[in-house]
């Protein structure tokens, strides 16, 4: 509820769609006094949320956020600034966690330089793209993990993707349940086998194995 009341807040003049991937909590009754529409699926599908929100919307620009995130001050005129370059098909912001511990300074940093240098982003990131070349992209690929990675780098191959320099804030609570220095070297190595092509199945399961708290271990075997 925070996180919504926040995002309307700040982007005031945007069409706010949530997509609730069959919570347990009322997500979707919480979230329709703060939203301009609710979509309720009955499976935890990053990909098939992202896209029936984009399906769903009616703007040229998409943009996709999760749902424990902040988003900067001004953030609209800045995706506007960036996107009214007819070159750029899409962009994304730096992500930003709190100031302790000190290894979040080397998360925030590996992050963006290490992403700029393997043309590499996260969900996390906030992506906004137009949604022709959402659609050229063939939109978020139903995969076991890194779905948004995947968009990603589709999504280069249509234009120019820039990034802003604002911060979009994000959550720090995988990083204090598993670990902040494991959760970042666990993060560093699943991009590095990515991209030496282990399968993405095999990283899901690297990805459960470190990254993951007991309980959503437990939740991903049952599922």
């Amino acid at each position: 509820r925070s996180f919504l009341s926040n995002l309307r807040e700040r982007t005031a003049r945007a069409e706010i769609i949530v997509v609730d991937g069959a919570s347990t909590d009322a997500t979707d009754q919480l979230a329709q006094e703060l939203c301009d529409q609710v979509i309720r699926i009955s499976e935890r599908s990053r990909a098939k949320q992202m896209n029936l929100g984009a399906d769903a919307a009616h703007g040229d620009i998409l943009w996709f956020v999760h749902a424990d995130a902040e988003v900067p001050l001004e953030s609209l005129n800045e995706i506007g600034r960036i996107m009214g370059d007819p070159e750029i098909c899409g962009g994304f912001f730096r992500i930003r966690l709190p100031a302790a511990p000190a290894v979040y300074r080397l998360t925030d940093g590996f992050a963006h330089y290490a992403g700029l240098l393997l043309r590499m982003r996260c969900g996390d990131h906030g992506i906004f793209c137009r949604r022709m070349a959402f659609i050229e992209a063939g939109g978020f690929p139903d995969v076991p993990l890194m779905e948004d990675v995947e968009f990603f780098r589709r999504l280069r191959r249509c234009g120019r993707v820039v990034h802003s320099n604002k911060r979009i804030g994000a959550s720090p609570r995988r990083y204090e349940t598993v670990g902040p220095v494991r959760l970042t070297f666990a993060y560093g190595l699943i991009a590095t086998l990515y991209l030496f092509g282990v399968s993405l199945s095999m990283l899901a399961r690297i990805y459960r194995c470190t990254c993951c708290s007991p309980n959503e271990k437990q939740s991903l075997v049952q599922k």
